[in-house]
């Protein structure tokens, strides 16, 4: 059960890391997409959302 979490956590982060690349975010604050939490990516997704 905690496998099947883990690989749609990983999709859900991957689907917002890619939107975000699509839309020009490479960075967050100096570090890295892939280094960010899913916190902090959703805040940087919603905000592209938003906006």
């Amino acid at each position: 059960m905690r496998k099947i979490e883990d690989i749609q956590f990983d999709r859900k982060r991957d689907k917002i890391i890619d939107t975000l690349v699509d839309n020009g975010i490479f960075k967050v604050n100096g570090k890295q997409l892939y280094e960010l939490s899913l916190y902090e990516l959703m805040k940087q997704y919603m905000k592209k959302v938003n906006d």
